[in-house]
């Protein structure tokens, strides 16, 4: 970053868009060639530093066709571009610059006039709010000086820049304001009044102007022409709106004329029952029980005589307003003394003061400008005096906090106020707080269709739920989407589907005249403090999950920021979703506000960001590196680098149960894997994925398993650790191994092997070993199975390491086994046993007597078997291994076949046959298939018989590997803990 902002010092230039587009550099104006190229170049001077893509661009360029070669020719017109910058110095021909996506345009706020012009007027505002006049005076000036006609005038606009455009127009006229504001303030009328002629000539619906003039004539002395100037506002007013002139100008007008302001006051009997309720939405839609309960709480409340005050608060574009209006418009009979609307600006640059507000409501109370205290107490009181012996309503609307609307309330009688924020505000005691929630489904479909029109949405209901979908169900973004359509009706709704469906773009297509989502967020969002905003845009950066509080303070590199996430949650920028199964609340971002906070983050320090979200994977990683160690069994394969250092862990997060945190972040840490490669953290990949391995060992979840290790050994193998990649490819064989892809995972185990072989790790080896000795036994290969066994019993003794040797232990055992020889099977067994009690391993001890309840099995000692299998299930219960409980029934669910225990064996075998469904173990679902195939057809149940051996043959010829004659015992499954 330093670099750019050296170079960009080192070959200034100035870009000028307030008049015709013009460049100049060292004192020399640049040639821009056609109109193609000042298109293009004018597009990224608004958006600078932003990569705008190739297709604004050809839609910049060529706004009704655009020719095949669009892309080609924008190439020419950069390179065009180009060649007239470096003509002046060769370092400026590097300031457009192409990106995968489009271009970008490279430049300091200071070489762009509209920047530069936005940056003085901030100065000056800064000034004139510290009470420096002569300096903001100035900076008003200089500011105003920068202007040489329209923006970009003399170029054709395209659409998309209306937004900017009227920003600007709007700040020049602001400035223009300020300027002549400050001059009157500082004695200068006469100065102010000449140009203030030229402007309300120029805007003369803008009463603002018309009250600068009205003053700097009164200042003068003018006092005639100061009425004159009234008079020509309200005609101008009434005649164009067909509107009468606002309080500001009214009450300039009472004070040209002392004796009308001198008046008695109205009496309430005599002020008309006033409504100043906006329109209420003709296609409003749903939100049914939430406006009748306000409805009727509002109803109850002035029927009892008590005033009530309702505080609607929600997200930016929930709807807010349309349900007060809606609301208010509903309640106009029982509120006969009138409806009053004001509009408290709370998300502004200016919010409104309480004083201008209590002075507006109590001119339509009837209250005179002479009658207007001069005190915040005494108006406050004086509106409460008024309001209380009338039934009216009021709508307060964007209440920027609790203490620019508690003096605006009532105290007594039975008023009614509604009020809309886009914050919570707890501090308004016995307001009722009411959130606006998102729309459900059939809500938000039907404010599609009643936009667009029911044909439209019935021909493409797949497009119309993709357009839902995208626009996350909020109000605004769908009235945008709606908008687009309807004024687009030769576009399908796939089409804006499609559109919608690039993320980096979604929030520039919802946008249409001056609803726009991206504006609507931008309000919110200024008003952060800037730990809640630096949150904010980190937080996007997590992805559509759902996250924990303390990823709000690895974000900020805090011990704790519950304050920060407070600000987010009550700004409804941050959503409470509930609490997960470990008992701790999560929370998400909207997908809209995700986006934009996704856009901010890639605009914002690069580095800073990067490390925020690299804190929160490290996070993750500690938390699953702890919660696998401390998980009930001894996970037989290697689940992290012992040489790596161990992130520290998040206090008090863990549960008790590790296994209930890694379910509850399940979707978050598989998430966060692949998140941690695209961002190219290969490091905390591989090492995330592989901690999570003890819990999809325990658990099952095969597709997670998956895909989370297909990420992994590609960032294993970027990284250039072999033992990384060893350990990843060894757990990458053990699931292909529950998938029954026994060549596949031979490749695996063997890659594994041959890696910790070259960084000399012997346990390792051992590892790898066990895994293709297993393969090799279910293959048939026994005699290689058995040297693989030995030679991993052998490693394993050399490492210490007693766990794996009962490993190896139960493999030759289980080897013996399947070549008919029981004696030695149960002498290798047995000793596995005996080892797994006294090492207190007991996960592996339960192995060990399912494996000699098969043994007693094969030599038709069924009740042995089925105490052996009994036993081992009772402790894989208690361990809360679910599927290797799942296992143990299917063993015990055909020993109960076999004796003749029918309904038993029934239960226990579908139980089993479930999960192996869920496990996808193909094999294993094959084999109870079977089994239950045989319990049919023992219970005289042909045809559920033959569905189930049907089955049983369709997945064996699957796998390529049917038995010729149904086995008689159930085979182990292919588990390397029992191998």
């Amino acid at each position: 970053m330093g670099e750019l902002i050296g170079q960009v010092e080192a070959t200034s230039l100035t870009i000028r868009v307030l008049g015709p587009l013009e460049v100049t550099a060292a004192g020399r104006v640049i040639a821009l060639g056609g109109p193609k190229p000042r298109l293009l170049l004018a597009a990224l001077a608004l958006q600078p530093n932003v990569v705008v893509s190739t297709d604004v661009l050809v839609e910049v360029l060529w706004p009704q066709a655009a020719p095949r070669s669009a892309a080609a020719n924008i190439r020419t017109y950069v390179h065009s571009l180009r060649r007239h910058f470096a003509d002046i110095h060769p370092d400026l021909g590097e300031r457009i610059s192409s990106r995968a996506s489009g271009y970008l345009l490279t430049a300091s706020p200071a070489e762009l006039d509209h920047l530069a012009f936005a940056a003085l007027a901030g100065e000056a505002q800064e000034a004139l709010e510290g009470g420096e006049a002569e300096t903001a005076l100035k900076l008003l000036d200089k500011a105003d000086a920068l202007w040489r006609g329209e923006v970009l005038e003399g170029l054709p606009h395209d659409h998309s820049w209306g937004a900017t455009v009227a920003r600007l127009t709007e700040l020049r006229l602001s400035v223009q304001e300020q300027r002549l504001r400050a001059r009157i303030g500082l004695g200068r009328s006469g100065e102010a009044i000449a140009e203030l002629r030229g402007l309300v000539t120029e805007h003369p619906l803008r009463e603002e102007l018309w009250a600068q003039l009205i003053v700097a004539l009164r200042a003068a002395g003018r006092t005639g022409e100061s009425i004159e100037a009234y008079e020509s506002a309200e005609r101008v007013l009434r005649q164009e709106l067909d509107a009468e002139p606002g309080a500001r100008l009214r009450e300039l007008r009472a004070t040209l004329v002392p004796e009308t302001a001198l008046a008695p006051p109205l009496a309430a009997a005599d002020v008309a029952p006033v409504c100043q309720l906006p329109l209420d939405l003709p296609d409003f839609t749903g939100r049914d029980v939430l406006i009748h309960d306000v409805v009727t709480l509002l109803r109850e409340r002035a029927d009892s005589g008590t005033p009530a005050v309702i505080v609607l608060s929600g997200a930016p574009g929930v709807g807010k307003s349309a349900v007060a209006v809606r609301v208010a418009h509903a309640l106009r009979d029982e509120f006969p003394d009138g409806q009053l609307h004001v509009d408290l600006a709370g998300t502004s640059s200016s919010p409104r003061a309480p004083m201008s507000v209590l002075a507006e409501l109590l001119r339509t109370l009837g209250i005179p400008d002479a009658g207007l205290p001069r005190e915040l107490a005494e108006r406050s009181a004086l509106l409460r005096s008024r309001l209380a012996g009338r039934r009216m309503c009021v709508v307060l609307d964007d209440a920027g906090s609790e203490a620019q609307v508690r003096p605006l309330l009532p105290g007594a009688g039975a008023c009614a106020v509604l009020l809309t924020s886009r914050i919570r505000l707890p501090g308004l005691a016995g307001a009722k707080p009411v959130d606006v929630d998102l729309l459900p489904e059939a809500e938000a479909a039907a404010l599609l269709e009643g936009i667009v029109g029911a044909e439209r949405v019935a021909a493409e209901p797949e497009s119309a739920a993709a357009i839902l979908r995208q626009c996350g169900h909020l109000p605004l973004a769908i009235r945008v989407a709606g908008a687009k359509l309807t004024h687009r009706p030769g576009w399908t709704l796939r089409l804006l589907a499609d559109r919608l469906g690039d993320e980096r773009r979604r929030l520039d297509e919802l946008r249409v005249g001056d609803l726009a989502v991206r504006a609507s967020v931008t309000l919110s969002y200024d008003l952060l403090p800037m730990s809640a905003a630096t949150a904010f845009r980190g937080l996007g950066l997590l992805g559509p999950v759902q996250f924990p509080a303390w990823a709000v303070a690895a974000v900020l590199g805090r011990r704790d920021a519950e304050d920060v996430l407070d600000v987010l949650v009550d700004g409804h920028l941050v959503e409470l979703v509930g609490s997960d199964s470990a008992g701790q609340p999560r929370y998400r971002l909207h997908d809209l506000l995700r986006v934009y906070a996704v856009e901010l983050a890639e605009r914002s320090d690069a580095a800073k960001t990067r490390a925020g979200l690299r804190r929160v994977l490290e996070s993750y990683l500690g938390l699953a590196l702890e919660a696998a160690r401390r998980m009930p069994l001894h996970f037989f394969g290697m689940y992290c680098d012992d040489e790596l250092p161990r992130p520290a862990v998040p206090a008090g997060v863990l549960p008790d149960d590790p296994a209930a945190w890694f379910a509850a972040e399940r979707q978050t840490t598989v998430a966060a894997v692949s998140l941690a490669a695209q961002q190219g953290f290969d490091d905390l990949a591989w090492q995330l994925a592989s901690a999570l391995t003890p819990y999809f060992d325990l658990r099952g979840p095969q597709d997670d398993w998956h895909s989370t290790h297909v990420v992994a050994l590609a960032a294993a193998r970027r990284t250039g650790s072999e033992r990384a990649e060893a350990i990843v490819q060894r757990n990458l064989g053990q699931y292909l191994l529950y998938q029954d892809e026994y060549a596949e995972a031979r490749v695996a185990f063997e890659e594994s092997k041959k890696l910790f072989e070259a960084v000399g790790d012997i346990q390792g080896v051992a590892v790898a070993l066990t895994g293709v000795s297993t393969i090799l036994r279910i293959e048939g290969e026994d005699d290689l199975a058995l040297d693989h066994c030995h030679e991993a019993l052998k490693l394993f003794a050399e490492a210490d390491d007693p766990n794996g040797e009962a490993v190896a232990r139960l493999g030759a055992g289980a080897v013996w086994m399947s070549r008919g020889c029981y004696a030695a099977a149960k002498r290798w067994i047995t000793d596995a046993l005996e080892l797994s009690a006294a090492i207190g391993d007991h996960h592996r001890e339960a192995h060990a007597l399912k494996r000699l309840g098969l043994l007693h099995q094969h030599q038709g000692n069924l009740a042995a078997a089925r105490e052996h299998v009994d036993r081992a299930i009772a402790i894989f219960t208690s361990l809360g291994d679910d599927h290797c409980v799942g296992y143990a029934n299917q063993n015990l669910g055909e020993l109960c076949l076999h004796s003749g225990d029918f309904a038993h064996a029934q239960l226990l075998l579908v139980n089993s046959l479930a999960v192996h469904r869920r496990n996808g173990d193909r094999r294993s679902e094959a084999e109870v298939s079977q089994l239950l195939g045989e319990l049919h057809r023992a219970l005289s149940q042909p045809e559920r018989s033959r569905d189930y051996s049907e089955r049983a043959l369709a997945i064996w010829h699957e796998l390529s590997s049917r038995p010729k004659e149904p086995p008689t015992v159930v085979e182990q499954r292919p588990h390397i803990a029992s191998a």
